[in-house]
């Protein structure tokens, strides 16, 4: 890893206990703001559910035969009450089913993830605790007076590990926070938040995680693993 600043780790009371690496890598990247827009743009494009249907002139209900004769009337010829031009009639051009996903390419959903939590780094706006409540028992109280201290924002993120039971119940009635896994991390949930809030174990989870990843990447790069194709 690159050389790393630290952050201090605060128990649930708002106490330093001790303090965590930031590997520059992960948390001191560059924000690149038009590859986050491009990102955000297609996780928001892929949620769409895409069902939106209007009916066309041979599906909606109505007789098939000519309102008036073809001629005599002085008016313009009809075929059908169900042409998109009457009442009731079918929608010309309307919206049919269809797939809003994009393709992008996983290197640049890590990059623009990395560079919003580098932007929060850089405000002062991720915070890492040892847990978020004391006990065995889940606390709510004791969660608002901890948010209160560090991150009285409007909208904070908790990271949290999947089997952390304890901090889930604690969090999950206060309306200004989202819970997310350590490993769903994006960057769209990042530039929504004001805040971010690590436990110290999803913490060490996505640094171990990234670390992984680009240990894979360099492996895959080395020359001794990349065969040379040959007309």
């Amino acid at each position: 890893m690159a050389n790393a600043t630290t952050l201090d780790v605060l128990d649930a009371t708002g106490q330093k206990t001790g303090s965590v690496d930031l590997p520059a890598d992960l948390f001191d990247a560059s924000t690149n703001v038009p590859l986050i827009h491009q990102v955000v743009v297609a996780q928001l494009a892929a949620a769409r559910q895409g069902t939106h249907k209007t009916k066309g002139r041979g599906e909606v209900s109505g007789s098939g035969v000519k309102p008036f004769k073809q001629k005599g009337t002085g008016r313009a010829r009809q075929g059908s009450v169900r042409m998109p031009q009457h009442r009731g009639g079918g929608i010309v051009h309307g919206p049919v089913p269809r797939d809003y996903a994009q393709r992008t390419p996983k290197k640049m959903i890590a990059a623009a993830l990395l560079g919003a939590l580098s932007d929060r780094v850089r405000a002062g706006r991720l915070h890492v605790v040892d847990s978020l409540v004391v006990g065995d028992a889940p606390s709510t109280k004791v969660v608002n007076e901890l948010l209160l201290r560090i991150a009285s924002s409007k909208n904070v993120l908790v990271v949290l590990e999947r089997d952390d039971e304890l901090s889930f119940k604690s969090v999950r009635n206060i309306s200004t926070i989202h819970v997310l896994p350590a490993d769903q991390l994006n960057a769209y949930d990042v530039l929504v938040s004001d805040d971010i809030i690590f436990t110290r174990a999803a913490f060490d989870s996505f640094v171990a995680a990234k670390a992984t990843k680009q240990d894979d990447t360099a492996v895959a790069s080395t020359p001794e693993n990349t065969e040379e194709v040959t007309a």
